[in-house]
């Protein structure tokens, strides 16, 4: 019975790790393949697979296949001989349909999730742990609140403690009666656990925050409760502007090179919808002044 109640009490522990780790990796991953918006790209090409590829895998490859007549863009192999700025030559598209086309630098154009030609995946997923990590501590340091009190227990009372601290757990009123409890001792020791879930908020903030300026999404990277000023804003929306433009320049690139070999007018531009843009000036003009403080090789 006791090798039982461990065995769940670790899985349902870890069934919750594991749901919050995927709750924020979807969270983010969703967020990321809505950063960018694609201007006059043929109906034949799917958008949104196009940036989860671009994602997962790092690039993609933007071809027409002349026998089905039609544009398509797909996971690709890429392989030597390259060119003088190491952009391979051999290119393999692949469909888990069983598709495949063979393609080369004068047919098709690679298009890179950033300068870097890199998957964005493994940093989201970085950004999932630390901040599922966050959360389930915060969610244990609630706990320790309502159950601040440890129960020592002799192996004979110690099924019927269990019992009690699993009803306590769950909200329910519980009365056990037992004849022979007298005869069986327990004792009851004061954890003491510091509430810390408001500090490790404020934390998980800034985690979250620091992955949307990865984005390039408009966000405020502070947990400050004063009006910031001038210059605190225009050093955090650098910055977010610099990581906008990392994945959007390869994907700009990528259309200049598509539109001079086929002929079409593709576009990709940032969606300003996701973040609101903080204007510098009014933030420190309208605060409150007695608020205000003073101050790729890897192909």
């Amino acid at each position: 019975m006791g090798k039982r109640n461990k065995d769940r009490e670790f899985w349902s522990s870890a069934d919750k790790n594991r749901n919050a780790w995927w709750m924020y990796y979807d969270m983010l991953v969703n967020i990321g393949m809505n950063v960018f918006k694609w201007e006059n790209v043929p109906d034949t090409i799917d958008v949104r697979y196009l940036e989860l590829k671009l994602m997962t895998k790092g690039k993609v490859l933007f071809f027409k296949d002349d026998v089905l007549d039609k544009f398509l863009c797909l996971p690709t192999a890429t392989g030597g001989p390259f060119d003088f700025y190491n952009i391979p030559k051999y290119r393999k598209a692949y469909a888990n349909n069983g598709y495949q086309f063979e393609g080369n630098e004068s047919n098709s154009v690679i298009i890179y999730n950033n300068y870097l030609r890199k998957p964005d995946i493994f940093n989201i997923q970085e950004y999932a742990k630390r901040l599922y990590d966050i959360q389930r501590t915060i969610d244990v340091n609630i706990r320790a609140q309502k159950t601040p009190v440890m129960i020592l227990a002799d192996e004979n009372t110690r099924l019927s403690m269990i019992n009690l601290y699993e009803k306590f757990d769950g909200n329910q009123p519980y009365v056990m009666v037992d004849k022979e409890m007298g005869a069986r001792p327990f004792s009851t020791l004061n954890t003491e656990a510091p509430f810390v879930a408001p500090k490790l908020m404020d934390l998980k903030h800034e985690v979250w925050n620091e992955a949307l300026t990865y984005f390039g999404i408009s966000n405020v990277n502070t947990v400050k409760k004063e009006r910031l000023i001038s210059d605190e804003v225009a050093r955090n929306m650098g910055g977010i502007e610099a990581n906008k433009n990392v994945r959007l320049n390869a994907r700009k690139q990528a259309c200049e090179l598509i539109n001079n070999m086929f002929g079409l007018n593709m576009d990709v531009v940032y969606n300003t919808e996701l973040g609101i843009v903080i204007d510098s000036t009014q933030a420190i003009e309208s605060a409150d002044p007695d608020k205000v403080d003073g101050g790729d090789d890897n192909e």
